[in-house]
């Protein structure tokens, strides 16, 4: 399978109450839109067949031998299709009970029939006799089991359960038994209706279980051709993957498609250790599906910068909690460690102008003057006006204590020691400025009794844009845990609630400044030492470490995701190129992340050598770039 996606789809036709013959065609319509999608796994609301708003009506033998019928037709058209289709109805095997069942298809067969547990109020009995046992219904011979779950040898990851109704809601429902033994989607034949508020519950149901049981949710809930006598229903149909909704709608002849990534779900239960085998037995269907499933095209949608909120409208609560994060840790720290100054080298950077208006919100809150705030720009050879002038506007509007040293006559003075030409523009001209630059905002530091609050952020950190023992070294990092483009944010958020007009402006031309590290000299004033032109775009670099390392996908499935989120802007050679040096990075650059310093977590991803995602200093990075190959060769 490609990449490990499953086409999947919720279908709620416009039925009629107690007309199987009708409602069958209308499955089989849904079946052939499906099929024409590339559809493997298609879920019907609850008794699909007959409509859930039968009443008393539902037990009556003619409805009875009417729902056999059409789901005698459903799987005679399924023949020769290897999609999975999954579609409610009553059944009456023996004894006069009578059961609430989804039948589960696929080419032909009737794999199984999977019972509803939930049954107060109802006419339908328990199941919990039944389980396990192969019983007749007409024609049919078919495992008839709360407990069954339906795998595929073509995608091992995949593993379907099915609920029904109330048993989505249930204390010990048998999907959530099933995901934490192993099944990744769990379809959901629903039956609730129409609410002023059914469509919000529901969405939020579903996007908690599914996060909470790291799973995908395919669910459908009955339409608008039920019966209206005391209810009126939407047809809601919704997909969701991991507490993330890919697809929803409800209207007449309700149909929504989505993929549902396996290969993601799998990598996140890895990483909790909580799933896998149970005290629970369970039936396996096997099913197979041809080659064409590797050919699944994706119909979901990938955000540019998924280390934000998706919504503008949250963006704000998103970065107040942000800096909340950064100033609570810093305060821990001063306060554990006796301390009353922050000492910052500030550059005009976006980081640095980050960290020096979270040091002075730390002081603030521990009742401290604003100028502990000890904010050092230290020039040197590649420094321009534009940099500087805005470090010190931000500093001094902040009221910190601005702290102007020229530190090119001690860096003159290094070469001279070391035997290093002054004009020899070599890697040590470089490293240099950036050591003699931690040593003066350390030293001041300890004269003041401050703690040097590093600036460098989680993205310079994973591709070690950093010089070792100098800008990678402080004694506490406030943007350890925090990407470039959370960065950006954080700083655009103050740009845009602050009352400080001069404040303001000099915030929205640090975000209009390219980054730099101003360590090779410049002529006329200009910057001219740009990051993103040896490591790539900081914001690609952000999507490939998401898709990467916290999701867990090949360089080649990242690939595959970065163009259909960044093909507007970058072309295949480009996403080629900076995906390569990513991983090239990423592993050559691990002995600068295995020393990092003390700093705040802000998502559920860090690189610190104590808690974060590890690995060893000397590792081969040789099967990440063979998967990059694959991608050329296709």
């Amino acid at each position: 399978m490609k990449d490990g996606f499953i086409k999947v789809a919720a279908a709620s036709p416009m039925i009629k109450v107690a007309d199987t013959e009708y409602n069958a065609g209308k499955v089989i319509e849904c079946m052939k839109k499906a099929a024409d999608k590339g559809v493997k796994l298609l879920v019907f609301p609850e008794l699909t067949l007959t409509g859930c708003s039968c009443y008393d009506l539902i037990g009556h033998s003619v409805i009875l031998r009417g729902a056999e019928r059409a789901l005698e037709r459903v799987i005679e058209a399924s023949a020769g299709n290897d999609m999975l289709v999954i579609v409610g109805l009553p059944y009456a095997p023996r004894g006069g009970a009578l059961y609430s069942v989804a039948a589960v298809i696929s080419d032909g067969e009737l794999l199984g029939l999977v019972p509803r547990s939930e049954t107060d109020g109802t006419l339908f009995a328990a199941a919990d006799d039944e389980g396990g046992e192969e019983t007749m219904c007409g024609k049919f011979d078919a495992f008839f089991d709360t407990e069954l779950l339906f795998t595929s040898d073509v995608l091992p990851g995949l593993s379907v359960a099915v609920e029904l109704g109330a048993d989505a809601d249930a204390i010990d429902a048998p999907a959530a038994r099933h995901a934490l033994a192993g099944a990744t989607v769990i379809a959901s034949l629903a039956s609730f209706p129409a609410t002023v508020t059914s469509t919000i519950e529901a969405t939020e149901s579903v996007k908690y279980r599914s996060k909470h049981l790291k799973c995908g949710i395919v669910l459908a809930a009955p339409g608008k051709g039920e019966s209206t006598t005391d209810n009126v229903y939407s047809g809601l149909c919704m997909v969701a993957e991991s507490g993330e909704v890919l697809a929803s709608d409800e209207c007449e002849d309700c149909f929504v498609v989505s993929e549902i990534d396996v290969e993601y779900l799998e990598n996140l239960r890895r990483k909790s250790g909580k799933y896998g085998r149970s005290q629970y037995k369970y039936s396996h269907s096997e099913l197979y599906w041809g080659e064409e499933i590797c050919q699944t095209e994706l119909t979901r949608t990938y955000r540019k910068l998924p280390h934000l909120p998706e919504f503008e409208k949250d963006m704000g609560n998103y970065c107040r909690r942000m800096i909340d994060i950064q100033v609570s840790g810093l305060v821990k720290r001063m306060t554990y460690a006796g301390l009353d100054h922050c000492v910052v080298g500030i550059s005009g950077g976006v980081d640095s102008t980050l960290t020096v208006m979270v040091c002075a919100e730390a002081v603030k809150r521990m009742g401290l003057p604003s100028t502990n705030v000890v904010a050092c720009t230290l020039p040197c050879f590649g420094t321009s006006s534009r940099t500087k002038s805005n470090a010190i506007i931000v500093a001094e509007q902040v009221g910190a204590e601005v702290r102007v040293i020229d530190i090119g006559e001690s860096v003159y003075k290094h070469f001279d020691d070391i035997g290093h030409a002054h004009d020899d523009y070599s890697i040590a001209f470089e490293n240099a400025q950036a050591r003699e630059r931690t040593q003066v905002l350390m030293d001041i530091a300890n004269k003041v009794n401050g703690l040097d609050v590093g600036t460098e952020d989680l993205s310079e950190f994973v591709d070690g844009w950093c010089t070792y023992n100098g800008d990678h070294t402080s004694m506490y990092d406030v943007n350890m845990g925090l990407t470039k483009t959370q960065v950006r944010a954080g700083v655009r958020y103050i740009a845009q609630h602050t009352e400080d007009k001069v404040l303001a402006d000099a915030l929205w031309d640090v975000l209009d400044c390219p980054v730099t590290p101003e360590l090779l000299p410049i002529h006329d004033d200009q910057i001219e030492q740009k990051s993103e032109e040896n490591v790539g775009s900081y914001s690609l670099q952000d999507f490939f470490t998401h898709k990467m390392m916290i999701c867990g996908f090949s360089p080649a499935k990242t690939m595959r995701l970065a163009k259909a989120a960044w093909g507007d802007e970058f072309s295949d050679e480009e996403l080629t190129k900076w995906l390569r040096s990513y991983c090239k990075r990423y592993f050559s650059q691990q002995f600068k992340r295995s020393c990092l310093m003390d700093g705040p977590s802000v998502e559920a991803f860090s690189v610190s050598p104590r808690v974060g995602f590890l690995i060893p200093s000397d590792a081969e990075n040789s099967l990440f770039m063979a998967s990059l190959d694959t991608v050329a060769k296709e």
